[in-house]
């Protein structure tokens, strides 16, 4: 059996997530030139405010000295007494016009400042989107994977007759998928019983002979249809596996390896999640300034993977949902949320995981 490629993905910045981040930066700049007006807005008026104080101090004394002299400073005293009202007047002036100044930059600089938070806020939406997406592609490989093994001739031979000879045979094919896929931890062929018959890494899982007859995945991919439907199960921790955490992914096994075939076993595949989700959650190139948190979160709202290694498969975040498929806004701590629904990914819909990104209060 020819083995394809294996897809790999490597996180990214999505093109609108750099762009947001040249909008914040012009909104910076734009903030702070703002705030330099305003300064020098209120610096000058006040310097003519000291020169009209000045002028009416001149006056002043003027008056004063006119009325010294009687008769002869009254022609003075009147030129005296414009100059006063002259200064009044551009005191008046001043200070109406740096009212005006300092309402007009607060409210641009107020302006702009909610710019700059709506800007931070849909780029942490494009930052979650993509990490959201790498997995949905990375799992959608995982779902063609596992069909299209279900369908191999060792599989399927040793499923319809599980003796010694065809046991070792499919082991050894699932050894060589596993050497070239190092995304999996082990894959796993069982009877319609929930007994697992054969896997790779037998020198590792000592599994053929256990049964997993309760688990919810396998309860589900002995329900499939055909061949050409498949189980996406949850993140869990697999005693089986050493307790490592796994995403597990089945298909039916079916006579003949045809889609309609009578079911003759299930085939599960362990992805392995942790390392995985790790790179895709720890990747997303947030902001230094930020100080984020970047999770995946699944339709619980339990974390299912986070870029400093807390809370996975403990804990649970209370997003403010709002009945939309993705946005921002401020918790009560102060911290920016961002989250995106996973858009799901060509026959992959998603399971209701979120990306999520938490910044700093």
């Amino acid at each position: 059996m020819p083995i394809a490629p294996e897809f790999k993905t490597s996180p990214s910045v999505a093109p609108q997530a750099a762009h947001k981040e040249d909008e914040t930066d012009v909104s910076a700049l734009i903030a702070r030139l703002t705030g330099e007006v305003n300064q020098i807005a209120c610096e000058k008026t006040k310097s003519i405010q000291q020169i009209t104080n000045q002028m009416k101090m001149l006056a002043l004394n003027a008056l004063i000295e006119s009325s010294r002299v009687g008769a002869q400073g009254a022609g003075f005293a009147v030129v005296a007494q414009e100059v006063r009202a002259v200064g009044q007047l551009v005191e008046t002036i001043a200070r109406e016009l740096e009212g005006q100044l300092t309402t007009r930059t607060g409210n641009l600089k107020s302006s702009i400042e909610r710019m700059t938070e709506r800007a931070r806020g849909e780029r942490m939406v494009d930052l979650a989107l993509n990490a959201i997406e790498l997995i949905d592609r990375n799992l959608y490989e995982r779902t063609c994977d596992v069909r299209w093994w279900a369908t191999d001739s060792a599989v399927v031979d040793c499923a319809a007759a599980p003796d010694a000879a065809r046991v070792a045979h499919v082991s050894e094919r699932l050894a060589v998928i596993l050497s070239a896929y190092t995304v999996y931890l082990d894959l796993w062929l069982c009877d319609p019983s929930g007994k697992v018959i054969a896997n790779g890494r037998a020198d590792r899982f000592n599994v053929i002979g256990q049964s997993v007859a309760d688990t919810k995945w396998f309860r589900e991919a002995r329900g499939l249809r055909s061949g050409d439907d498949y189980v996406a199960g949850d993140v869990e921790c697999q005693p089986l596996l050493g307790n490592a955490q796994v995403a597990t992914y089945c298909a039916s096994v079916r006579e003949d390896g045809k889609a309609h075939g009578k079911p003759l076993g299930v085939l599960a595949i362990h992805f392995d999640w942790e390392a995985q989700a790790r790179a895709i959650v720890q990747g997303v190139r947030v902001s230094e300034s930020d100080k984020a948190r970047v999770l995946l979160v699944d339709s619980n709202l339990r974390v299912i993977a986070s870029s400093d290694g807390q809370g996975i498969l403990s804990e649970r975040v209370s997003l403010r949902l709002d009945g939309k498929h993705s946005g921002f806004y401020q918790d009560a701590s102060g911290r920016m949320v961002a989250f995106h629904a996973t858009p799901g990914y060509e026959t992959y819909k998603g399971l209701g995981w979120y990306g999520v990104i938490m910044s700093g209060a």
